[in-house]
């Protein structure tokens, strides 16, 4: 059985990914932040289905824990699979902010972006490396804020930042590690409805219809959506793709 470590999968698009990747057939690990509850509710959800998997904390942008969630992860394959290795690394976790005009963003938010987003992932991808499988994938959740074609927003000009670095981080770690047959894509959602910024959406109804008009497929984005595209780019079908960034916004803007 394949492995697949998964940040941020206790809501929103982690969440459903992890459901997706295990209803193909994959082991999850799971990580969660705040809440061990729906880490665990996810995990058993997945293990109700007929799946596999394990619920971990993690908070990703501390450097201290990194090494603690990678013995925390040979620890939970061996006990849960009877492997030393793990396939697929799926990083998702993130956090979202409200606008921001730059005159106004503070160091702590943009500390706080970069941490979670950036050198996060950055650190945790080179600490569970040696654990990966060659032939492997490693999928980066980024966001449509981040790509050249998008029209940026004013108040996010961090996020779109270190979402455009995730982009580039892409493209940098194909390369490194093709020499172990290891593909790295990326994943850019557009509008999205998920639990971040403060769970938007649920919050004001009325933000939706503007959002879907300018939409070439009519609707806002759902968790699920993204998750069928992250659990495809780890797939046999994905095999000979690798440095990519695949835009998931139902053609937001077009």
């Amino acid at each position: 059985m394949q492995i697949a470590v998964i940040t941020g999968g206790s809501s929103g698009i982690g969440q459903a990914a992890a459901y997706e990747v295990a209803k193909r057939g994959v082991g999850v690990i799971l990580t969660y932040h705040g809440s061990a509850e729906r880490g665990l509710e996810t995990a058993e959800r997945i293990e109700k289905d007929g799946g596999t998997a394990v619920a971990l904390q993690l908070d990703v942008s501390s450097q201290g824990a990194l090494s603690g969630f990678r013995e925390a992860v040979s620890a939970a394959l061996r006990e849960r699979w009877g492997r030393d290795s793990f396939d697929f690394l799926v990083n998702n976790a993130g956090v979202g902010q409200g606008p921001v005009p730059f005159e106004e963003t503070s160091e702590e938010l943009f500390d706080q972006m970069v941490g979670v987003h950036l050198k996060g992932p950055y650190f945790l991808t080179q600490s569970l490396l040696p654990l990966m499988t060659d032939g492997g994938a490693v999928v980066f959740t980024t966001s449509s804020a981040g790509l050249l074609s998008s029209q940026p927003s004013p108040g996010y000009s961090v996020y779109g930042s270190v979402k455009g670095a995730q982009v580039v981080l892409t493209r940098y770690l194909a390369k490194e590690l093709s020499a172990r047959g290891i593909r790295v894509n990326a994943v850019a959602p557009g509008v999205t409805r998920t639990r971040l910024g403060g769970d938007a959406f649920a919050q004001h109804p009325e933000l939706i219809p503007p959002v879907a008009a300018a939409t070439a497929l009519g609707r806002i984005g759902e968790s699920e959506d993204v998750a069928a595209i992250i659990a495809f780019l780890l797939s046999p079908e994905a095999g000979w793709l690798t440095a990519q960034t695949l835009e998931a916004s139902g053609g937001y803007g077009l």
